[in-house]
This record gives C-alpha cells, sequence and structure tokens, in this order.
C-alpha cells in the first residue's frame, strides 16, 4: 500500500500540515521535528506528490470548499456560481462534502491545509473555533460563525424572517407558525428565527433536523400541521416548504385557501421548476461573487470587514 502524507503525520507525532511544511521547507520548524517527520517519511517509502513538490515557493491557485451536503439544490447551485467565478480568476476548486460529520470534516480540512490550497470558502459548522483558526490559508464563511476573525458573508437572515411573518400576517393568517432546521441560534442562519419571532413573538416553532430522512421529515412535518393546525408556515429552506406542501395536501388542505406557504433560498431550481412556491430569495449569483472577491482580496493581503449581508427580496408563488 502506497503511504499518504497522513500516515507519515501519525508515524512522526505530528500534524499533516506539519509534514507539509517540511517538505516545502516552509516556516519555522525545529531540528527535531524535521527529523521526525524525514525519518518516517523515510520508514514508510514516502515520495511527497507532484503538488507538494510545485508548492515552494509557488502559488497552488487552488480554493478548497467545504459544504454539508453538496446534493443539497441550494449549495448545488453555489458551488457551481463559486467554480465559475473562481476559474475566472484562475483558480481551480477542490470540493469537499462534510455530510454534517465532524470527523468528515476535520480530515477534509488537514487535507487542505497540508495540500497548500491558497484559501477556504467554508459553509459548515461541525467543528471548534480552534480547527479553524490552526489553518493558514485564508478562509471566508458562508452563513456560519467559524472564528471570530473568519469573515462571514450572507444574506439579511433577519430581513428575511420579518418578510416572511409579515407576508402572512398581511394575507390574513391568524395562526402561524415556523419550521426550521437545525437549531442554528448561535449561526447567521438563526437570525430567521430571530426575524420572525420579533414580529410574531406567541408563534410557535418547531425544529426539524436537516439530516432526518424525508420520510422523517414527513412525519414530523404532519405532526406539527395536526396538533397546530396553522393557517400560514414560514419554512426556513425550500426544500422542506415542498415537503410541507405535500404533506398538507395528503391531509386535505388546500394550498392557499386554507394554508399558506413561505420558503426560503429562492434557487434558480424553485424558480423554474416550483414557482408556485412563494419563498424568499437569496441572491445567489451575487453571494458567490462576493464570497470569491473578499477571499482574493483575503489571499492578496488586503483588508477586508468582519461581515457582509446582502439583501433579500420576496419571490411571490401561488402557495400566499
Amino acid at each position: 500500500m502506497v503511504a499518504k502524507l497522513t500516515d507519515v503525520a501519525e508515524l512522526a507525532g505530528v500534524s499533516p500540515t506539519t509534514v507539509s511544511r517540511v517538505i516545502n521547507k516552509k516556516g519555522y520548524l525545529s531540528e527535531k521535528t524535521i527529523q521526525k517527520v524525514q525519518e518516517a517519511m523515510k520508514e514508510l517509502g514516502y515520495k511527497p506528490n507532484n503538488l507538494a513538490r510545485s508548492l515552494q515557493g509557488k502559488s497552488a491557485k487552488l480554493i478548497g470548499l467545504i459544504f454539508p451536503k453538496i446534493s443539497n439544490v441550494f449549495y448545488a447551485e453555489l458551488i457551481e456560481y463559486l467554480e465559475i467565478e473562481l476559474f475566472k480568476k484562475g483558480y481551480k476548486v477542490i470540493i469537499c462534502n462534510s455530510q454534517n460529520d465532524p470527523d468528515k470534516e476535520r480530515e477534509y480540512l488537514e487535507m487542505l491545509a497540508a495540500n497548500q490550497v491558497d484559501g477556504i470558502i467554508s459553509s459548515s459548522h461541525n467543528l471548534g473555533i480552534d480547527d479553524y483558526q490552526r489553518v493558514e490559508a485564508p478562509i471566508v464563511s458562508f452563513d456560519r460563525n467559524l472564528a471570530p476573525d473568519i469573515t462571514v458573508i450572507s444574506s439579511d437572515n433577519f430581513a428575511g424572517g420579518i418578510t416572511a411573518a409579515m407576508t402572512l400576517h398581511r394575507s390574513g393568517c391568524q395562526r402561524i407558525m415556523m419550521i426550521a432546521g437545525n437549531d442554528n441560534s448561535d449561526s447567521p442562519t438563526g437570525l430567521r428565527r430571530q426575524g420572525f419571532q420579533s414580529i410574531l413573538p406567541q408563534a410557535p416553532v418547531v425544529n426539524i433536523p436537516t439530516d432526518f430522512s424525508p420520510i422523517r421529515k414527513t412525519m414530523e412535518i404532519k405532526s406539527c400541521l395536526t396538533q397546530h393546525q396553522p393557517d400560514g408556515v414560514f419554512v426556513s429552506d425550500d426544500l422542506t416548504a415542498l415537503l410541507t406542501m405535500s404533506t398538507a395536501r395528503q391531509l386535505g388542505l388546500q394550498i392557499p385557501e386554507q394554508l399558506k406557504i413561505i420558503g426560503y433560498d429562492g434557487t434558480h431550481f424553485i424558480e423554474t421548476y416550483h414557482p408556485e412556491l412563494t419563498t424568499i430569495k437569496q441572491p445567489l449569483r451575487e453571494i458567490a461573487e462576493l464570497l470569491v472577491d473578499v477571499l482574493t482580496k483575503k489571499i492578496d493581503k488586503q483588508q477586508t470587514n468582519r461581515e457582509y449581508i446582502l439583501p433579500i427580496t420576496l419571490l411571490t408563488g401561488g402557495s400566499v
């Protein structure tokens, strides 16, 4: 079996990033550490790959993208826009699908650091602050608070929650509720709930984890609709909103006459194939352009802000 960089790191008792630094002669390292790594490489017969050998003083022109679920339509569209923008600027991408698994995310983060990527765009949030702070490459986050000094870019989640609540209220709904995903109170997405509750403080909010299967989600949605009997629902993502519409119809509810529904995301997929859904639209293309612009400024060591918030719009469909 061919030895990997991580095998060398394990044998030497150091991190993959340290092994990469030894290979590339980058940064200060003690002679003892260098010797341990070199001895481990020799014992395992490890040969640095072409990428590692080419990085001595040169840019890899690689950007790592860490996302929780690339099969999700929203993330898939955002990743496509990111790849297009990065390619225009001469960068190739490494796509890392963390699947909400902290161990998998940690391995990907170590791999990106070991391969000396020029920068990272992350929308995952499994790890603690230290994991991201240890990475030397510039990092920009989408919708996640990764560390105090990492720039966050997001849509105006708070305004989105307000818009959804006011739209349902103005349409005559009296029993309004919100169906949210994971409890993201410590991330920008949690502001959707805060915005909603700033208008409707007494409205019930139910969390249905995003990693539930569609069958499990349907069961939870059916329970919510049966228990609360709402006439208006704000759902914090479009795919769950579509599932809510389907479940409501299974219960014999007419949309929008008996139940009005508003989602959140407004992807091209929703606009094209499910225009019946009223939703809060995030400006995906503009988000991708800004993520790339801020990251490249960080790579060039230019000054950037700590936070950027882009405006949302209401995409009117037939569910309200």
